[in-house]
């Protein structure tokens, strides 16, 4: 007698639909969590000291939740065959929200618990991926699951450390998590934004350059490398400086002015320009003229922040049959979330004295991007399609 999924709800019908709205309440519960431990008014003893805490858990929670959705539901466009869902992904949910609550009962569990159940969640995802993708013997898409594993092994080299194994392994795990996420990202833009645009805007075509995306992505791995390998000054100002350059064409390449009239295009863009910027204070950083934090925020906040909100407001309005038109409210919301990233990464240069309360603002900014986007979104996320499809 085959039994009944328990989890038998809209919600856990496709991956992108469980994993955006964890994101989505991520984004604002950890960094509520964060400015509460940043200025003191909580203290805690957890697994994570403060600041290891905040960049792990940006990345493999949140920047990790956005990406476990959008690659469960693009493999089962790509193979046309169904990812996880119903309990199992329910189940993968689960070990996911663990990884982000176990850490701080360290004390109460084993440590090295702790690290397995939060590090088990990358390969566990992978794994789920690679099925579809070997079933059909798609082996050009197995390099998504190679970047997973690179994900994974950056979360190790930062247990390692937590554990007291190795020393000094933590800061270069981050470094390669966050290479590894936006070299993920330079990839699914050179397939998607030629499509988002023509579809988006009629009539446009885009002229592919397969020579120029892979060129492209390749100059953000020379510096991401020169970093790992902590070789700065003039040799990664150069490499930066390549990347700005080809990445700029490339995006160049793609574009329409039209795009500004259409927010689900501009905001893509825009979190692209912020990968862009990236690599120009990186340049900046290399001769100390300034602080790396800023290349860092200009990359996760900037990059990665608008990125994704503009990717799982997209992918979540054509995966639920509905148009591919931002309301008034979620165009706000990507208006708020590069403020985010101007207060956090552009205003402190020219304002460094200010810098408290450039970040305040570039909290709240935050904080009010991601309730507009859960306050619109959980009701889509969490409802059958309004075409009757699956998924």
């Amino acid at each position: 007698m085959k039994s009944h999924p328990i989890f038998d709800y809209p919600l856990f019908a496709l991956g992108f639909r469980a994993f955006f709205m964890l994101a989505g309440l991520a984004a604002l519960i950890l960094i509520v969590f964060w400015n509460a431990l940043s200025n003191g008014t909580l203290t805690s003893e957890a697994y994570f000291p403060n600041s290891y805490w905040h960049a792990h858990e940006m990345l493999l929670g949140y920047a990790a939740a956005v990406i476990s959705g959008f690659l469960l539901t693009a493999v089962k466009n790509w193979t046309g065959k169904a990812t996880v869902t119903g309990d199992q992904l329910a189940g993968l949910c689960l070990l996911w929200l663990y990884g982000r609550i176990l850490p701080f009962y360290s004390g109460l569990l084993p440590d090295a618990l702790i690290a397995l159940v939060d590090f088990s969640f990358l390969p566990a995802l992978a794994y789920q991926v690679s099925k579809p993708i070997i079933a059909v013997k798609q082996y050009r898409n197995m390099f998504f699951i190679g970047l997973l594993l690179l994900l994974a092994l950056g979360n190790g080299l930062i247990h390692v450390q937590m554990l007291g194994l190795q020393e000094n392994t933590a800061a270069a795990g981050l470094q390669l998590i966050i290479a590894t996420i936006i070299i993920l990202i330079l990839i699914i833009a050179g397939r998607v934004f030629p499509f988002f645009t023509e579809r988006g805007i009629p009539g446009t075509l885009i002229i592919k350059n397969p020579l120029l995306d892979n060129v492209s992505v390749a100059s953000a791995v020379i510096v991401f490398a020169l970093q790992l390998a902590a070789i700065s000054g003039t040799w990664l100002a150069l490499a930066a400086s390549a990347a700005a350059i080809l990445n700029l064409t490339r995006l160049f390449g793609w574009y329409v002015q039209r795009i500004w009239y259409v927010p689900m295009l501009w905001v893509l863009y825009v979190g692209y320009s912020w990968v862009i910027l990236g690599f120009i204070l990186t340049v900046l950083s290399a001769y100390a003229i300034v602080l790396p934090a800023l290349a860092l925020h200009a990359f996760t906040l900037g990059g990665i922040g608008v990125l994704t909100l503009g990717m799982m407001a997209r992918v979540s309005l054509g995966h639920t049959g509905r148009a591919l038109k931002a309301s008034n409210t979620i165009a706000i919301a990507f208006v708020l979330i590069n403020v985010a990233a101007l207060f956090r990464v552009l205003l402190p240069i020219a304002m460094p004295n200010w810098y408290e309360t450039l970040l305040y603002v570039s909290t709240l900014s935050w904080l009010a991007a991601f309730s507009l986007f859960v306050f619109i979104y959980a009701p889509i996320l969490s409802r059958a399609r309004i075409d009757g499809q699956d998924g």
